[in-house]
């Protein structure tokens, strides 16, 4: 493949080829996976799920495979602090970009996705099925840093959504938290007594560095160098 001649690394060509052969990437969602350089988010990434714990070894390798961390929603334009419904809207509004950032195999159910219990109901942000690995998706957005009780709600959604929309063929449903920042520890902690597959990921608005500046400024670890100096210096 011509896509493929660019990439230097063989490890990261070997990676691209074998994602292909097992998910059926066409040309076009391979070009994609490149420039969103998921070889390399895939290596370098610390996921947060407990995916080993909820499910056979088999599945829980793709679901970890179809997580991601973190989400980049450059896409979506914007510059400033959000409330939910309006991130929600924005994600709906650009959702071919938000299925090409997810990763092959996500198809989109719904928004606000509607569950009845009792005279109670209840709704999903983002619900979408995955074609590999038949279940559904459950995204619950939020907007600030990830909190333990976000784990209890997202146990109870997956609940839910087994009993009343999982198919007879269907895997057990999965739980991914989308929020602004997380705290591993914290996340192991929450997540360590649920059943359900629930993975937590961050998100990213913006671009950690603007392309014009990418290396014409100094690294975390020159300036870490420079600080030690001085501060070995003042000593």
């Amino acid at each position: 493949m011509k896509s493929l001649k660019k990439i230097k690394s063989p490890a990261a060509r070997i990676w691209y080829l074998r994602a292909t052969a097992q998910f059926g990437w066409s040309r076009n969602v391979l070009l994609n996976q490149i420039k969103a350089s998921a070889y390399e988010r895939a290596v370098t990434e610390k996921k947060a799920h407990n995916f080993p714990l909820a499910m056979p070894e088999y599945l829980a390798e793709q679901a970890d495979e179809m997580l991601k961390s973190p989400y980049n929603l450059e896409f979506l334009g914007l510059k400033r602090a959000v409330k939910e419904r309006e991130l929600e809207d924005r994600l709906v509004s650009r959702l071919q970009a938000f299925l090409l950032e997810l990763g092959y195999g996500f198809c989109f159910v719904g928004r606000q996705y509607r569950l009845a219990l009792g005279e109670k109901e209840y709704f999903i942000d983002l619900l979408f099925y995955h074609r590999f690995l038949k279940a559904l998706v459950a995204f619950d957005l939020k907007v600030g840093a990830f909190e333990p009780e976000h784990a209890g709600k997202m146990d109870f959604y997956l609940n839910l959504l087994n009993d009343k929309e999982r198919g007879p063929d269907d895997q057990p449903s999965i739980g991914i938290i989308l929020c602004a920042e997380k705290d591993d520890v914290e996340v192991e902690y929450a997540l360590r007594s649920k059943t359900n597959p629930i993975g937590v990921a961050a998100y990213e608005l913006k671009s950690k560095l603007p392309g014009e500046l990418k290396g014409k400024l100094p690294t975390a670890k020159q300036l870490a160098d420079v600080v030690r100096v001085e501060l070995d210096g003042g000593r």
